[in-house]
């Protein structure tokens, strides 16, 4: 009878730390995955399809840890640091770099451009400590509307990016192939039939996700946790609040410069314009989904986070298409997200146990 009552209890245990909601996440996902051959759509093709989009936006959501960790919250000013990266992208075509280096090109370009306006960024954020959210949100919402004039303003060249018949201002969708279309995607690819594994890509992830890891084990790492988890017993051991703040919103735009450029080497194109308007809020949900809290994140909830939020978001409108056999894909993939991002945001203050 103890036997039993204690394998309960560790089950209830094991449960609560993993958390309910992601346990039901996990297994409607799981349940998508087992329906999708009996409803005709091929399941290798729909995990590729899963990891894909997983490595494309693992990134990003890693961008939400520092700034969680210094206590400046989730940065719904993600659009800041995806202008960066988008800068770096058209500079580095503009230029005339091409291949692989176009991206090692567009990250050496982006990363002091991140830098800059990062630094600003936690600036403007170490004024207004307590609203640090909700300044963020405007920062993202109207960098992103003040790029749509820059793009048709900046005095780009390239016949590859220009409109055909003006002459000048941004396309809305540029191509990539040429330049760094899919190169981590292809480095060390896997393919078994149906089945591909975007191994460069998830190395790449693999490795920034190591050093952040890595980071918040040293010394500056540590105070900027302390940082986050009592700003004022920080202070009092000696640790500069706003300079820690300050680094981990510069970091935090710098992934996302770089998660934008991974983002667009799987997809293929570079959108410009409004395309980056509201892509905070997946990266925010994922995390949130993950297990994190508004000051409590780990490299573990950025993992399972991404992988539940996007294999939903990639599973759903497949499995319901082939089951009602009506092509209502980007409705339901609508519907399925913004249900997601509702869910994630009103459970911002959970966090599992860890």
């Amino acid at each position: 009878m103890n036997e039993k009552v204690t394998f309960k209890d560790k089950l209830k245990e094991k449960v609560e730390s993993f958390g309910l909601p992601r346990l039901i996440i996990a297994g409607f996902l799981l349940l998508l995955f087992i329906l999708s051959p009996f409803v005709g759509a091929d399941l290798p093709t729909q995990f590729t399809n899963t990891i894909n989009r997983f490595s494309w936006n693992a990134i990003m959501v890693l961008a939400m840890v520092p700034m969680v960790h210094s206590g400046c919250g989730l940065n719904f000013g993600l659009p800041l640091g995806i202008i960066s990266g988008l800068l770096g992208a058209t500079l580095s075509i503009e230029f005339g770099f091409t291949g692989a280096f176009s991206f090692v090109g567009a990250i050496l370009i982006a990363t002091p451009i991140a830098l800059l306006l990062g630094s600003a960024y936690g600036w403007l954020l170490n004024k207004i400590k307590g609203g640090e959210m909700m300044i963020a949100t405007y920062v993202g919402f109207s960098s992103v509307s003040f790029m749509c004039m820059m793009w048709l303003l900046l005095p780009y060249h390239s016949p590859n990016m220009v409109w055909g018949l003006a002459g000048k201002g941004l396309r809305t969708t540029i191509s990539l192939e040429g330049y760094y279309n899919q190169v981590l995607a292809k480095f060390l690819q896997i393919n078994i039939g149906n089945l591909s594994i975007p191994t460069g890509t998830l190395l790449f992830f693999a490795l920034l996700a190591f050093l952040m890891w890595a980071f918040l084990h040293t010394k500056t790492g540590t105070a900027m946790t302390a940082v986050g988890s009592n700003p004022v017993f920080a202070k009092a051991a000696g640790v500069n609040v706003d300079k820690s703040r300050l680094l981990s919103v510069m970091m935090s735009t710098w992934l996302a410069a770089i998660g934008i450029l991974v983002y667009e080497q799987g997809f293929g194109f570079i959108q410009l314009y409004m395309a980056p308007f509201y892509m905070a809020l997946p990266a925010v949900s994922a995390i949130l989904i993950g297990g994190a809290s508004v000051n409590k994140a780990s490299i573990t909830n950025v993992i399972i986070g991404t992988f539940l939020f996007q294999g939903i978001v990639t599973m759903t409108p497949t499995v319901m298409n082939s089951m009602i056999h009506m092509d209502m894909s980007e409705v339901i993939r609508i519907v399925v997200s913004n249900g997601m991002i509702l869910y994630a945001l009103t459970r911002k203050t959970e966090g599992g146990k860890k």
